[in-house]
Protein backbone atom coordinates (compact mmCIF):
# COMPACT_ATOMS: atom_id res chain seq x y z
CA UNK A 1 0.00 0.00 0.00
CA UNK A 2 3.08 1.70 1.29
CA UNK A 3 4.41 1.35 -2.12
CA UNK A 4 1.54 2.13 -4.12
CA UNK A 5 0.91 5.68 -2.25
CA UNK A 6 4.66 6.61 -3.27
CA UNK A 7 3.85 5.83 -7.03
CA UNK A 8 0.84 7.82 -7.13
CA UNK A 9 2.71 10.55 -5.22
CA UNK A 10 5.42 10.57 -7.95
CA UNK A 11 2.64 10.93 -10.55
CA UNK A 12 1.02 13.47 -9.66
CA UNK A 13 4.37 15.61 -9.21
CA UNK A 14 5.43 14.55 -12.66
CA UNK A 15 2.16 15.66 -13.89
CA UNK A 16 1.77 18.73 -12.16
CA UNK A 17 5.29 19.62 -13.36
CA UNK A 18 4.79 19.34 -16.49
CA UNK A 19 1.74 21.12 -16.71
CA UNK A 20 3.56 24.42 -15.25
CA UNK A 21 6.48 24.11 -17.10
CA UNK A 22 4.32 23.53 -20.02
CA UNK A 23 4.38 26.53 -22.73
CA UNK A 24 1.91 27.53 -25.26
CA UNK A 25 3.93 28.59 -28.15
CA UNK A 26 2.40 29.68 -31.57
CA UNK A 27 3.90 29.56 -34.66
CA UNK A 28 3.07 31.57 -37.52
CA UNK A 29 4.66 29.79 -41.20
CA UNK A 30 3.11 32.20 -44.17
CA UNK A 31 5.03 30.90 -46.82
CA UNK A 32 3.33 28.08 -48.83
CA UNK A 33 6.46 26.37 -49.29
CA UNK A 34 6.22 22.83 -48.90
CA UNK A 35 10.00 22.09 -48.99
CA UNK A 36 9.95 24.64 -45.69
CA UNK A 37 7.35 23.36 -43.83
CA UNK A 38 9.02 19.90 -44.09
CA UNK A 39 11.64 21.08 -41.88
CA UNK A 40 10.01 22.97 -39.37
CA UNK A 41 7.04 20.65 -38.70
CA UNK A 42 9.52 18.37 -37.34
CA UNK A 43 10.40 20.78 -34.47
CA UNK A 44 6.65 21.35 -33.85
CA UNK A 45 5.97 17.97 -33.42
CA UNK A 46 9.02 17.66 -30.89
CA UNK A 47 7.99 20.62 -29.16
CA UNK A 48 3.99 19.15 -28.57
CA UNK A 49 6.00 15.79 -27.74
CA UNK A 50 7.76 18.13 -24.71
CA UNK A 51 4.48 18.61 -23.74
CA UNK A 52 3.97 22.18 -25.06
CA UNK A 53 0.67 23.55 -26.25
CA UNK A 54 1.50 23.74 -29.87
CA UNK A 55 -0.65 26.52 -32.07
CA UNK A 56 0.54 26.57 -35.56
CA UNK A 57 -0.54 28.38 -38.70
CA UNK A 58 0.31 27.22 -42.13
CA UNK A 59 -0.53 25.92 -45.04
CA UNK A 60 -0.01 22.17 -43.91
CA UNK A 61 -2.51 20.74 -41.28
CA UNK A 62 -1.45 17.53 -39.10
CA UNK A 63 -3.41 14.42 -40.57
CA UNK A 64 -3.12 13.34 -37.32
CA UNK A 65 -1.86 15.87 -34.97
CA UNK A 66 -1.08 15.06 -30.79
CA UNK A 67 -3.83 16.28 -28.24
CA UNK A 68 -1.76 19.88 -27.72
CA UNK A 69 -0.78 20.31 -31.46
CA UNK A 70 -3.42 22.43 -33.22
CA UNK A 71 -3.92 23.50 -36.93
CA UNK A 72 -4.90 26.63 -38.39
CA UNK A 73 -5.01 26.09 -42.08
CA UNK A 74 -4.43 29.02 -44.00
CA UNK A 75 -6.19 29.07 -47.68
CA UNK A 76 -6.03 31.32 -50.74
CA UNK A 77 -4.48 31.29 -54.51
CA UNK A 78 -0.38 30.32 -52.87
CA UNK A 79 1.96 30.91 -55.81
CA UNK A 80 4.83 28.42 -53.91
CA UNK A 81 6.84 26.84 -56.45
CA UNK A 82 6.31 23.46 -56.34
CA UNK A 83 6.43 21.35 -59.01
CA UNK A 84 6.37 24.16 -61.34
CA UNK A 85 10.31 25.82 -62.08
CA UNK A 86 11.80 25.09 -65.19
CA UNK A 87 15.88 23.78 -64.91
CA UNK A 88 18.03 25.93 -66.65
CA UNK A 89 21.49 27.18 -66.27
CA UNK A 90 21.79 30.19 -63.82
CA UNK A 91 21.44 33.52 -65.34
CA UNK A 92 20.75 37.19 -64.21
CA UNK A 93 17.20 36.88 -65.57
CA UNK A 94 16.72 34.07 -63.47
CA UNK A 95 18.14 35.86 -60.52
CA UNK A 96 15.42 39.08 -61.21
CA UNK A 97 12.45 36.55 -61.76
CA UNK A 98 13.72 35.09 -57.64
CA UNK A 99 13.91 38.54 -56.60
CA UNK A 100 10.05 39.32 -57.85
CA UNK A 101 8.94 35.94 -57.00
CA UNK A 102 9.70 36.97 -53.05
CA UNK A 103 8.48 40.11 -53.42
CA UNK A 104 5.26 39.08 -54.93
CA UNK A 105 4.77 36.11 -52.53
CA UNK A 106 5.56 37.92 -49.39
CA UNK A 107 3.33 40.82 -50.24
CA UNK A 108 0.41 38.01 -50.77
CA UNK A 109 1.46 35.84 -47.44
CA UNK A 110 0.81 38.77 -45.28
CA UNK A 111 -2.51 39.75 -47.37
CA UNK A 112 -3.97 35.98 -46.90
CA UNK A 113 -2.49 35.63 -43.18
CA UNK A 114 -3.97 38.98 -41.66
CA UNK A 115 -7.22 38.11 -43.21
CA UNK A 116 -7.62 34.62 -41.69
CA UNK A 117 -10.62 34.91 -39.33
CA UNK A 118 -8.87 32.51 -36.86
CA UNK A 119 -5.55 34.68 -37.06
CA UNK A 120 -8.22 37.42 -36.13
CA UNK A 121 -9.54 36.03 -33.61
CA UNK A 122 -6.17 35.31 -31.82
CA UNK A 123 -5.81 39.27 -31.47
CA UNK A 124 -9.02 39.79 -30.36
CA UNK A 125 -9.05 37.41 -28.03
CA UNK A 126 -6.19 38.46 -26.77
CA UNK A 127 -4.91 35.21 -26.38
CA UNK A 128 -1.66 34.34 -24.60
CA UNK A 129 1.64 32.81 -25.62
CA UNK A 130 4.82 32.45 -23.77
CA UNK A 131 6.81 32.49 -27.47
CA UNK A 132 5.72 32.85 -30.96
CA UNK A 133 8.48 31.01 -34.17
CA UNK A 134 8.18 33.02 -37.05
CA UNK A 135 9.84 32.04 -40.27
CA UNK A 136 12.66 34.45 -41.40
CA UNK A 137 12.49 34.54 -45.20
CA UNK A 138 10.42 36.94 -47.35
CA UNK A 139 7.99 38.61 -45.27
CA UNK A 140 8.12 40.00 -41.71
CA UNK A 141 4.34 40.36 -41.62
CA UNK A 142 4.02 37.59 -38.79
CA UNK A 143 6.14 40.16 -36.30
CA UNK A 144 3.23 42.64 -36.45
CA UNK A 145 0.85 39.42 -35.47
CA UNK A 146 3.70 38.62 -32.52
CA UNK A 147 3.38 42.02 -31.22
CA UNK A 148 -0.13 42.49 -30.97
CA UNK A 149 -0.09 39.18 -29.28
CA UNK A 150 2.81 40.89 -26.91
CA UNK A 151 5.02 37.88 -27.13
CA UNK A 152 9.31 37.40 -27.65
CA UNK A 153 9.67 36.11 -30.82
CA UNK A 154 12.21 33.58 -31.75
CA UNK A 155 13.08 33.51 -35.83
CA UNK A 156 13.25 30.29 -37.90
CA UNK A 157 15.13 30.16 -41.24
CA UNK A 158 15.19 26.48 -43.56
CA UNK A 159 18.53 28.15 -45.21
CA UNK A 160 21.56 30.57 -45.02
CA UNK A 161 20.31 33.98 -44.64
CA UNK A 162 18.80 35.96 -47.03
CA UNK A 163 20.15 39.55 -47.39
CA UNK A 164 17.93 41.93 -45.24
CA UNK A 165 18.19 39.45 -42.72
CA UNK A 166 21.73 40.35 -41.66
CA UNK A 167 21.58 44.38 -40.39
CA UNK A 168 18.82 43.16 -38.09
CA UNK A 169 21.04 40.58 -36.03
CA UNK A 170 23.99 42.98 -36.09
CA UNK A 171 25.91 40.79 -38.59
CA UNK A 172 28.23 42.63 -41.16
CA UNK A 173 27.83 40.59 -44.36
CA UNK A 174 31.29 40.84 -46.32
CA UNK A 175 31.13 39.94 -49.71
CA UNK A 176 34.83 38.62 -49.87
CA UNK A 177 34.18 35.46 -48.19
CA UNK A 178 30.46 35.58 -47.24
CA UNK A 179 28.51 33.20 -49.24
CA UNK A 180 25.82 35.28 -51.25
CA UNK A 181 22.19 33.38 -51.04
CA UNK A 182 21.54 33.80 -54.64
CA UNK A 183 24.94 33.63 -56.40
CA UNK A 184 27.92 31.69 -56.89
CA UNK A 185 31.44 31.75 -55.52
CA UNK A 186 31.16 30.20 -51.99
CA UNK A 187 33.34 31.43 -49.36
CA UNK A 188 36.71 31.78 -52.49
CA UNK A 189 34.65 34.27 -54.94
CA UNK A 190 36.58 35.78 -57.45
CA UNK A 191 36.61 39.82 -58.21
CA UNK A 192 33.80 39.53 -60.70
CA UNK A 193 31.60 37.38 -58.03
CA UNK A 194 32.60 40.29 -55.52
CA UNK A 195 31.82 43.21 -57.65
CA UNK A 196 28.61 41.05 -58.47
CA UNK A 197 27.66 40.37 -54.65
CA UNK A 198 27.73 44.14 -53.71
CA UNK A 199 25.69 45.30 -56.72
CA UNK A 200 23.29 42.28 -55.90
CA UNK A 201 23.36 42.54 -52.13
CA UNK A 202 22.26 46.17 -52.29
CA UNK A 203 19.47 45.35 -55.19
CA UNK A 204 17.68 42.36 -52.67
CA UNK A 205 17.76 44.59 -49.70
CA UNK A 206 16.51 48.13 -51.85
CA UNK A 207 13.60 45.63 -53.30
CA UNK A 208 12.71 43.90 -50.05
CA UNK A 209 12.52 47.15 -47.54
CA UNK A 210 10.83 49.37 -50.14
CA UNK A 211 8.42 46.91 -51.79
CA UNK A 212 7.78 43.69 -49.74
CA UNK A 213 8.21 45.25 -46.07
CA UNK A 214 6.34 48.54 -46.63
CA UNK A 215 3.77 46.92 -48.18
CA UNK A 216 3.07 44.54 -45.23
CA UNK A 217 3.72 47.64 -43.40
CA UNK A 218 0.59 48.90 -44.94
CA UNK A 219 -1.96 46.14 -45.02
CA UNK A 220 -0.71 45.47 -41.23
CA UNK A 221 -2.52 49.44 -41.28
CA UNK A 222 -5.18 48.02 -42.34
CA UNK A 223 -6.12 46.01 -39.22
CA UNK A 224 -4.12 47.47 -36.58
CA UNK A 225 -3.59 51.24 -36.27
CA UNK A 226 -0.23 50.88 -33.33
CA UNK A 227 2.08 48.06 -35.03
CA UNK A 228 5.62 50.01 -34.50
CA UNK A 229 8.19 49.76 -37.76
CA UNK A 230 8.56 45.84 -39.22
CA UNK A 231 12.37 46.42 -39.04
CA UNK A 232 12.21 47.83 -35.63
CA UNK A 233 10.71 44.81 -34.55
CA UNK A 234 13.17 42.36 -36.36
CA UNK A 235 15.40 44.14 -34.12
CA UNK A 236 13.89 42.89 -31.22
CA UNK A 237 13.76 38.75 -32.25
CA UNK A 238 14.86 36.85 -29.29
CA UNK A 239 17.20 34.81 -31.56
CA UNK A 240 17.73 32.79 -34.53
CA UNK A 241 17.42 29.38 -35.40
CA UNK A 242 19.34 28.88 -38.71
CA UNK A 243 19.61 25.81 -40.54
CA UNK A 244 23.03 25.57 -41.06
CA UNK A 245 26.22 24.48 -39.31
CA UNK A 246 29.75 25.76 -39.62
CA UNK A 247 31.00 22.17 -40.53
CA UNK A 248 29.09 22.32 -43.84
CA UNK A 249 29.08 26.37 -44.28
CA UNK A 250 32.47 26.72 -42.25
CA UNK A 251 32.63 29.69 -39.55
CA UNK A 252 30.83 32.70 -39.56
CA UNK A 253 30.64 35.96 -37.36
CA UNK A 254 27.45 34.84 -35.69
CA UNK A 255 26.40 37.18 -32.48
CA UNK A 256 25.31 34.51 -29.60
CA UNK A 257 21.50 34.73 -30.46
CA UNK A 258 22.24 33.36 -34.16
CA UNK A 259 22.07 29.51 -32.97
CA UNK A 260 22.87 27.06 -35.67
CA UNK A 261 20.83 23.78 -35.76
CA UNK A 262 21.24 22.58 -38.72
CA UNK A 263 20.05 19.37 -39.54
CA UNK A 264 17.41 19.19 -36.32
CA UNK A 265 14.81 17.82 -39.05
CA UNK A 266 16.81 14.58 -40.05
CA UNK A 267 14.80 11.78 -38.34
CA UNK A 268 16.16 8.12 -38.17
CA UNK A 269 16.04 6.27 -41.07
CA UNK A 270 13.09 3.78 -41.19
CA UNK A 271 13.89 0.62 -43.79
CA UNK A 272 12.94 0.21 -47.25
CA UNK A 273 9.19 -1.72 -47.96
CA UNK A 274 7.97 -3.23 -50.70
CA UNK A 275 9.01 -2.55 -54.52
CA UNK A 276 11.70 0.35 -53.68
CA UNK A 277 13.49 -1.87 -50.54
CA UNK A 278 13.79 -4.80 -53.08
CA UNK A 279 15.30 -2.69 -55.88
CA UNK A 280 17.55 -1.20 -53.59
CA UNK A 281 18.41 -4.46 -51.34
CA UNK A 282 18.81 -6.38 -54.90
CA UNK A 283 21.52 -3.06 -55.99
CA UNK A 284 24.91 -5.47 -55.98
CA UNK A 285 26.83 -1.68 -56.93
CA UNK A 286 25.18 0.09 -54.80
CA UNK A 287 22.09 2.86 -55.51
CA UNK A 288 22.55 6.35 -56.88
CA UNK A 289 19.94 8.61 -55.81
CA UNK A 290 18.37 11.25 -57.68
CA UNK A 291 16.00 14.45 -56.97
CA UNK A 292 15.98 17.66 -57.93
CA UNK A 293 13.55 18.67 -55.40
CA UNK A 294 9.87 19.42 -55.21
CA UNK A 295 9.98 22.79 -57.77
CA UNK A 296 11.61 21.62 -61.02
CA UNK A 297 9.94 20.07 -63.57
CA UNK A 298 12.14 17.13 -65.04
CA UNK A 299 10.47 17.81 -68.54
CA UNK A 300 11.95 21.30 -68.66
CA UNK A 301 15.50 20.02 -68.67
CA UNK A 302 16.93 20.94 -72.26
CA UNK A 303 17.03 17.52 -73.81
CA UNK A 304 20.89 16.94 -74.27
CA UNK A 305 21.29 17.59 -70.88
CA UNK A 306 18.71 14.64 -69.67
CA UNK A 307 19.92 12.46 -72.45
CA UNK A 308 23.90 13.21 -70.69
CA UNK A 309 22.20 11.73 -67.35
CA UNK A 310 20.68 8.93 -69.02
CA UNK A 311 23.83 7.98 -71.02
CA UNK A 312 25.49 7.95 -67.68
CA UNK A 313 22.95 5.56 -65.95
CA UNK A 314 23.03 3.10 -68.83
CA UNK A 315 27.00 3.38 -68.66
CA UNK A 316 27.37 3.21 -64.82
CA UNK A 317 27.19 -0.38 -62.78
CA UNK A 318 25.04 1.40 -59.94
CA UNK A 319 21.44 1.09 -60.22
CA UNK A 320 19.58 4.58 -59.63
CA UNK A 321 16.08 5.79 -57.55
CA UNK A 322 14.87 9.02 -59.24
CA UNK A 323 12.08 11.46 -57.93
CA UNK A 324 10.45 12.11 -61.31
CA UNK A 325 8.41 14.76 -60.79
CA UNK A 326 6.87 15.42 -64.20
CA UNK A 327 4.43 14.17 -66.55
CA UNK A 328 4.78 10.47 -67.85
CA UNK A 329 7.47 9.15 -69.49
CA UNK A 330 5.02 7.92 -72.24
CA UNK A 331 4.44 12.02 -73.32
CA UNK A 332 6.56 14.76 -74.74
CA UNK A 333 9.14 15.28 -74.51
CA UNK A 334 10.18 11.95 -73.27
CA UNK A 335 8.94 10.12 -76.31
CA UNK A 336 11.25 12.82 -78.57
CA UNK A 337 14.14 10.49 -77.07
CA UNK A 338 16.11 7.78 -78.43
CA UNK A 339 14.32 4.56 -78.20
CA UNK A 340 17.41 3.70 -76.65
CA UNK A 341 17.48 6.29 -74.13
CA UNK A 342 13.62 5.61 -73.37
CA UNK A 343 14.20 1.87 -72.40
CA UNK A 344 16.50 3.26 -69.86
CA UNK A 345 13.89 4.96 -67.87
CA UNK A 346 11.19 1.77 -68.74
CA UNK A 347 14.08 -0.61 -67.44
CA UNK A 348 12.67 -1.82 -63.86
CA UNK A 349 15.93 -3.10 -63.49
CA UNK A 350 18.14 -0.23 -63.59
CA UNK A 351 15.89 2.67 -63.09
CA UNK A 352 13.27 2.83 -60.35
CA UNK A 353 10.81 6.14 -60.41
CA UNK A 354 8.44 7.62 -58.45
CA UNK A 355 6.93 11.23 -57.63
CA UNK A 356 7.23 10.75 -53.74
CA UNK A 357 10.09 8.97 -51.96
CA UNK A 358 11.24 8.41 -48.89
CA UNK A 359 14.75 10.66 -49.09
CA UNK A 360 15.55 10.40 -45.24
CA UNK A 361 15.69 6.52 -45.43
CA UNK A 362 16.87 6.33 -48.66
CA UNK A 363 19.71 8.22 -47.92
CA UNK A 364 20.36 6.32 -44.54
CA UNK A 365 20.32 3.31 -46.33
CA UNK A 366 23.63 1.17 -46.77
CA UNK A 367 23.33 0.48 -50.30
CA UNK A 368 23.08 4.09 -51.20
CA UNK A 369 26.73 5.04 -52.62
CA UNK A 370 25.87 8.97 -53.89
CA UNK A 371 23.30 11.53 -54.28
CA UNK A 372 22.64 13.62 -57.58
CA UNK A 373 21.19 16.81 -55.87
CA UNK A 374 19.73 20.46 -56.69
CA UNK A 375 21.53 21.03 -53.56
CA UNK A 376 18.87 22.37 -51.27
CA UNK A 377 19.40 22.61 -47.59
CA UNK A 378 17.31 19.80 -46.82
CA UNK A 379 18.81 17.24 -49.19
CA UNK A 380 22.07 18.28 -48.17
CA UNK A 381 22.22 18.48 -44.46
CA UNK A 382 20.65 14.90 -45.12
CA UNK A 383 23.56 13.49 -47.04
CA UNK A 384 25.89 14.82 -44.53
CA UNK A 385 23.93 13.63 -41.34
CA UNK A 386 23.92 10.33 -42.95
CA UNK A 387 27.46 10.74 -44.99
CA UNK A 388 26.40 10.28 -48.63
CA UNK A 389 28.66 11.94 -51.14
CA UNK A 390 26.81 14.47 -53.04
CA UNK A 391 26.91 15.44 -56.61
CA UNK A 392 25.39 18.85 -56.27
CA UNK A 393 24.01 20.79 -59.57
CA UNK A 394 22.65 24.07 -58.25
CA UNK A 395 19.99 26.11 -59.87
CA UNK A 396 19.37 28.94 -58.25
CA UNK A 397 18.17 30.29 -55.42
CA UNK A 398 20.66 29.45 -51.79
CA UNK A 399 21.06 26.16 -54.04
CA UNK A 400 24.44 28.21 -55.13
CA UNK A 401 25.46 28.92 -52.04
CA UNK A 402 24.94 25.20 -50.78
CA UNK A 403 26.28 23.85 -53.34
CA UNK A 404 30.12 26.22 -52.89
CA UNK A 405 29.76 24.34 -49.26
CA UNK A 406 29.07 21.05 -50.56
CA UNK A 407 32.27 21.55 -52.81
CA UNK A 408 34.75 23.38 -50.27
CA UNK A 409 32.95 21.23 -47.44
CA UNK A 410 34.56 18.19 -49.08
CA UNK A 411 30.83 16.60 -48.97
CA UNK A 412 31.04 16.62 -52.75
CA UNK A 413 31.44 18.23 -55.83
CA UNK A 414 29.73 21.22 -57.98
CA UNK A 415 28.85 20.51 -61.66
CA UNK A 416 26.73 23.18 -63.33
CA UNK A 417 23.78 22.41 -66.23
CA UNK A 418 25.83 24.22 -68.73
CA UNK A 419 28.79 21.93 -68.29
CA UNK A 420 26.50 18.78 -67.90
CA UNK A 421 27.45 16.03 -70.58
CA UNK A 422 28.11 12.63 -70.27
CA UNK A 423 31.72 12.40 -69.70
CA UNK A 424 31.54 15.35 -67.00
CA UNK A 425 28.81 13.96 -65.02
CA UNK A 426 30.67 10.01 -65.37
CA UNK A 427 33.85 12.14 -63.85
CA UNK A 428 32.04 13.55 -61.30
CA UNK A 429 30.06 10.45 -60.10
CA UNK A 430 33.46 8.32 -59.77
CA UNK A 431 35.07 10.93 -58.26
CA UNK A 432 32.70 10.80 -55.60
CA UNK A 433 33.01 7.18 -55.06
CA UNK A 434 36.64 7.04 -54.60
CA UNK A 435 37.11 5.36 -51.71
CA UNK A 436 39.56 8.05 -50.13
CA UNK A 437 36.43 10.52 -51.08
CA UNK A 438 34.10 8.62 -49.25
CA UNK A 439 36.40 8.34 -46.19
CA UNK A 440 36.69 12.40 -46.24
CA UNK A 441 32.67 12.26 -46.51
CA UNK A 442 32.79 9.57 -43.39
CA UNK A 443 34.89 11.78 -40.77
CA UNK A 444 32.89 15.42 -42.04
CA UNK A 445 29.97 13.31 -40.96
CA UNK A 446 31.41 12.26 -37.51
CA UNK A 447 32.29 15.92 -36.95
CA UNK A 448 28.25 17.25 -38.06
CA UNK A 449 27.40 15.00 -35.08
CA UNK A 450 29.94 15.90 -32.87
CA UNK A 451 27.64 18.75 -30.87
CA UNK A 452 27.50 19.19 -26.93
CA UNK A 453 23.03 18.73 -27.90
CA UNK A 454 21.72 17.39 -31.01
CA UNK A 455 20.65 20.20 -33.42
CA UNK A 456 16.80 19.29 -32.43
CA UNK A 457 17.24 19.37 -29.29
CA UNK A 458 19.57 22.70 -29.43
CA UNK A 459 16.42 24.04 -31.26
CA UNK A 460 14.13 23.17 -28.49
CA UNK A 461 16.05 24.52 -25.26
CA UNK A 462 16.66 28.31 -27.12
CA UNK A 463 12.51 27.98 -27.80
CA UNK A 464 12.37 27.55 -24.38
CA UNK A 465 15.10 29.63 -23.16
CA UNK A 466 13.18 32.83 -25.20
CA UNK A 467 9.94 31.82 -22.75
CA UNK A 468 11.79 31.72 -19.64
CA UNK A 469 13.49 35.12 -20.46
CA UNK A 470 11.67 37.01 -22.52
CA UNK A 471 11.97 40.20 -20.82
CA UNK A 472 15.44 40.44 -22.28
CA UNK A 473 17.09 41.06 -25.90
CA UNK A 474 20.72 39.28 -26.30
CA UNK A 475 20.91 41.20 -29.35
CA UNK A 476 24.46 42.44 -30.63
CA UNK A 477 25.18 46.15 -30.06
CA UNK A 478 25.62 46.11 -33.93
CA UNK A 479 22.10 46.13 -34.62
CA UNK A 480 21.34 49.11 -32.92
CA UNK A 481 24.55 51.42 -33.86
CA UNK A 482 24.04 53.96 -37.09
CA UNK A 483 25.24 52.94 -40.26
CA UNK A 484 28.19 55.27 -39.93
CA UNK A 485 29.09 54.23 -37.13
CA UNK A 486 29.22 50.66 -37.90
CA UNK A 487 31.28 51.75 -41.08
CA UNK A 488 33.07 54.12 -39.03
CA UNK A 489 32.95 56.50 -41.64
CA UNK A 490 32.55 59.35 -39.20
CA UNK A 491 36.14 58.68 -37.44
CA UNK A 492 37.55 58.07 -41.42
CA UNK A 493 36.21 61.45 -42.11
CA UNK A 494 37.93 62.80 -39.05
CA UNK A 495 41.52 61.04 -40.59
CA UNK A 496 41.23 62.50 -43.41
CA UNK A 497 40.76 66.06 -42.04
CA UNK A 498 43.81 65.25 -40.31
CA UNK A 499 45.49 64.08 -42.86
CA UNK A 500 44.28 67.46 -45.13
CA UNK A 501 44.96 69.52 -42.16
CA UNK A 502 48.73 67.93 -41.92
CA UNK A 503 49.20 68.20 -45.84
CA UNK A 504 48.60 71.88 -45.86
CA UNK A 505 50.50 72.38 -42.84
CA UNK A 506 53.82 70.61 -44.45
CA UNK A 507 52.90 72.66 -47.61
CA UNK A 508 53.37 75.85 -45.98
CA UNK A 509 56.40 74.82 -43.56
CA UNK A 510 58.22 73.64 -46.93
CA UNK A 511 56.98 76.82 -49.27
CA UNK A 512 58.03 79.47 -46.91
CA UNK A 513 62.22 79.04 -47.13
CA UNK A 514 61.90 79.29 -50.84
CA UNK A 515 59.82 82.48 -50.71
CA UNK A 516 62.12 83.78 -48.18
CA UNK A 517 65.08 82.71 -50.58
CA UNK A 518 63.47 84.04 -53.84
CA UNK A 519 63.29 87.20 -52.02
CA UNK A 520 66.88 87.91 -50.54
CA UNK A 521 67.89 86.98 -54.65
CA UNK A 522 65.82 90.03 -55.76
CA UNK A 523 67.04 92.53 -53.55
CA UNK A 524 70.65 91.54 -54.25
Amino acid sequence: MRHMTFLCVCVLVTILTCSSSALKILSVFPYPGKSHFIVVRVLLRELARKGHDVTVISYYPEKNPPQNYHDIVLSGESIAAEDSLSIEDFNYMSVIQTSFYLTLTGKENCEILLSNKEVQDLVKRKTKFDVVLVEQFNSDCALGLAYKLNAPVVGVTTHIMMPWHYNRYGISYNPSYVSFHFLKGGTKPTLYQRLERVVFDAYFKILYYVITQRSNQNVLAKYYNDIPPLEDLAREIKCLLISQHFTLTSSGLYPANVIEVGGYHVEKARPLNGDLGKFVEEADAGVIYISFGSTFMISTMPQDKLEAILETIAELPQRFVWRWNSVAIDKPPFTELRSELRSILTNKRKVYLSAWLPQVDLLGHPKTVAFFSHAGMGGTTESLHFGVPVVAMPILGDQLANGASIEESGLGVQIFLNDLTKENLIHAIKNVMEPGFRERVRQLSKAWHDRPLSPLDTAVYWTEYTARNANFTFRSAAADVPLYQFYNLDVAFIFVIIFVILIATCKILLCRPKKQATTKKKRS
